[in-house]
């Protein structure tokens, strides 16, 4: 399978990315990755890989890329439950300074370089996200309605607070079908309650599901969150949603 390490002009600088897409040549439908918190690293190119190989475009920014090209921050090889308080401490800056005006930027030039893409199949686009990817995923799906049709979120942090522009007020602007694979301690019941009620009001066909016996974290085989029932049915959620919505003509 073709892969790729890539460099992409924003309005801030050259953001380092990975690509993973189909051999065999031709075109395919684009599915944008945004990273969880730890940075982008092995595991989630290995994602991006086994999602390359259902037939897709896969794209893996590093978000970090105005501090320093990926790894960012040096990580073990497996992030144990006692290295993640430091870790965090670190990360932490990185993203309280990636703020929504430079989501929006990013999310701007993502799509511009998908569209540039000779691998890229023309039509409409799905963005994937973890942990704060996931609230990525729904900030650049309500700013290019036009573009994205699909929209999926696993353990998402940062999608119901406070603010103003939280993601989930901003759901009216959606056009793309939703899922949000939740941890059992991702979200309070009345936070998933009022997200719930602002995609209904909003008309979005969506499903918010908690998926039994996890934590926060767990698609990501490289920490002690890791569950392996909850990553697969990620992918039964996530495979089906792509094929529905993003065309292969």
């Amino acid at each position: 399978m073709p892969t790729t390490s890539l460099q992409i002009p924003t309005a801030d600088g050259q953001a380092d990315a990975f690509a993973a897409f189909p051999d065999g040549g031709g075109r395919h439908p684009a599915v944008l990755m945004y990273m969880d918190a730890f940075g982008l690293r092995p595991v989630l190119k290995d994602m991006a890989r086994e999602l390359a190989g259902h037939g897709y475009y896969v794209l893996v920014p590093n978000l970090y890329y105005r501090h320093a090209p990926a790894p960012v921050t040096e990580l073990p090889e497996h992030i144990g439950e006692d290295a993640r308080p430091e870790i965090f401490a670190r990360v932490m800056p990185l993203i309280e300074a990636h703020t929504t005006e430079r989501v929006l930027r990013d999310a701007d030039a993502f799509l511009t370089f998908l569209a540039e893409q000779p691998e890229v199949a023309a039509g409409p686009i799905g963005v994937t996200g973890y942990c704060m990817g996931a609230a990525l995923a729904v900030r650049t799906a309500t700013a290019h309605p036009g573009r994205v049709a699909a929209v999926a979120g696993f353990h998402p942090g940062f999608l119901v607070t406070e603010a103003p522009d939280s993601p989930h007020r901003l759901v009216p602007e959606l056009t793309a079908e939703v899922h949000l694979g939740l941890a059992e301690n991702d979200l309070t019941p009345e936070a998933r309650e009022e997200l719930d009620q602002a995609l209904d009001a909003a008309g979005v066909r969506h499903s918010i599901e908690v998926y039994p016996g996890t934590v926060h974290g767990f698609t990501m085989a490289d920490t002690d969150a890791f569950d392996p029932d909850g990553l697969r049915r990620h992918w039964d959620r996530l495979l089906p949603l792509l094929d529905r919505t993003l065309s292969r003509s």
